[in-house]
């Protein structure tokens, strides 16, 4: 038996199982029937393709086991079941793209025209993920405003913004615990820290999001005074546009006159298709971004600290690795998600940089306290 060969089909085929489940997931709770349906398609050709596979290691003389989805399909299917498709299709685009090229050069895969499907695949995913890219118009109207509402990637963002503050306030804590201080000092630093961090991460969340939103109400005034000024330029860009999404000039000019005999949908079309923004969203709103990276941050920084509630010592130090070490494990198996990495690894990498940068703090503590006590 070739066990090389054997132990790549078992990937692959682990690799459709996964990818077929995750589709059939989406369809589940996909509301557009339309949208669904496509799921479902792409569903029918992983399945297809974990046959093939399967018919390659018989043909090896293997055994086909009876694989399961693995856990980053399994998360990703329950995301998407609790916050909707949108909330995860960004990460499950991201990893599309990653792998469509895996099968490039299997000569078995090419031989069964599985790395053309995988790229269409990418391609149909990307069309979803970001309905800017040629989607019919209609659709990208009603695609654009869920998916831009979630911010590209509100997954990555609610896993990191919880590291940062666990992190930061892990090691913050070790640094204060190994100066020997008392339990009160200790604990009221890692609060003063939650609360510092938070407000430090909300404010120039706040800060980043309102300067865009300046940014954009600028260019949208900028583009309807040119709109005003010089309607025949701008006519011609919507023809490119147009042109450059594949219509022909005569198709591409008929539709700019069309849009353009109408003042308020030519400024909206043209703002959406030459600026790239929807005028109803500009990057969101700015006091629910800092609310949310307030949040979050303090969810991160929490379990640090809350040993030293109910601890002291020894034992509210060790209470506080052990809480910050299940987090920064379940933090690191979150993301796993969108790094394609395997869960395992992700979390002992996790606890591994959470740990190092606390025993760094906590040596630095430990050097000060005894400089002071001298």
């Amino acid at each position: 038996m070739d066990a090389k060969n054997t132990e790549r089909y078992l990937e692959n085929l682990q690799g459709e199982i996964d990818g077929a489940s995750l589709y059939r997931a989406l369809a589940e709770v996909e509301s557009d029937p339309k949208l669904a349906e496509v799921y479902r398609r792409l569903a029918a050709v992983e399945e297809s393709h974990a046959e093939y596979w399967k018919k390659q290691l018989g043909r090896l003389g293997a055994r086909i086991p009876s694989l399961k989805p693995g856990f980053r399909t399994r998360a990703l299917a329950f995301l998407a079941r609790r916050f909707g498709p949108a909330f995860v299709l960004p990460v499950i685009n991201t990893l599309e793209q990653a792998d469509s090229g895996v099968y490039d050069k299997q000569p078995e895969a090419v031989a069964g025209g599985l790395p053309d499907a995988e790229r269409s695949h990418a391609r149909i995913l990307s069309a979803i993920a970001n309905p800017r890219s040629g989607m019919e118009g209609g659709t990208i109207a009603r695609l654009e405003g869920r998916h831009r509402a979630m911010g590209g990637n509100a997954l990555r963002a609610a896993v990191l913004g919880a590291n940062d503050g666990l992190v930061s306030n892990l090691s913050l804590v070790m640094g204060v615990a190994g100066a020997a201080v008392g339990n009160a000092t200790i604990l009221l630093t890692g609060l003063a820290g939650l609360v510092a961090g938070a407000c430090s991460m909300a404010m120039g969340e706040w800060l980043s999001v309102n300067s865009s939103r300046e940014l954009y109400q600028k260019q949208i005034r900028t583009e309807a005074m040119e709109l005003e000024e010089v309607p025949e330029e701008e006519k011609e860009e919507l023809v490119l546009i147009y042109q450059a999404k594949g219509l022909s000039e005569a198709e591409a000019r008929a539709l700019a006159d069309k849009l353009l005999s109408d003042k308020d949908t030519a400024l909206d079309t043209l703002v959406r298709e030459e600026l790239g923004i929807d005028p109803n969203e500009l990057g969101g709103s700015a006091w629910g971004a800092a609310g949310t990276s307030f949040l979050l941050f303090s969810i991160g920084a929490i379990f640090p600290v809350a040993p030293y509630f109910f601890f002291s010592g020894w034992s509210a130090l060790l209470a506080s690795l052990a809480s910050a070490g299940v987090a920064l494990a379940v933090i690191g198996a979150g993301t796993s998600l969108f790094t394609g990495r395997g869960a395992l690894f992700s979390a002992f990498r996790q606890l591994a940089i959470g740990f190092a940068a606390a025993g760094v703090t906590y040596g630095i503590g430990s050097l000060v306290g005894v400089s002071l006590a001298g």
